[in-house]
């Protein structure tokens, strides 16, 4: 090792988040599961409204098109079946409707562990879910998710 080494600290890891990209330093941010995700109205309707889904939104709702509705759903099952964890920024957490205290707390495991660490209900949203419950969010989702939005839009 080169002189310049002696005395520096092991730099710890960043990340981003995992629904907008902003990074996030160790111990920041909230961990979320599928579940907690796909259970926001307001994620949906944000989600597809942004400039990568608008147009899938738009064919779904103006034009009924097939292909639209399909890539809503396609959308949908990624957030949905998601297997680990979603670490989640400042900016992001206020979609949610979670215990925040708590959701900041399993972050602080989850970076701690070196992202080992799993809280509980982790996994696909269908595995965690009342089946009725996920197919009433899983329907928001892909048929009515942005359309007020999309009204307002013009």
């Amino acid at each position: 090792m080169g002189i310049f080494g002696f005395g520096k600290k092991k730099k710890k890891p960043a990340r981003s988040c995992d629904l907008e990209g902003s990074l996030l330093e160790f111990g920041e941010g909230y961990l979320l599961t599928s579940a907690q995700i796909i259970q926001s109205k307001r994620f949906w309707d944000n989600k597809m409204i942004e400039p990568e889904t608008l147009a899938y939104s738009k064919a779904h709702f103006q034009k009924n098109d097939d292909m639209g509705t399909k890539m809503r759903t396609m959308i949908f099952q990624k957030y949905s079946s998601q297997d680990k964890p979603w670490l989640v920024g400042d900016g992001q957490v206020s979609q949610f409707e979670v215990d925040k205290d708590q959701a900041r707390e399993y972050a602080r495991q989850w970076w701690e562990s070196e992202f080992q660490f799993r809280p509980p209900n982790a996994g696909s949203a269908s595995d965690n879910m009342d089946s009725t419950e996920f197919e009433e969010f899983k329907e928001y989702a892909i048929m009515r998710a942005g359309e007020t939005q999309l009204l307002k839009m013009g």
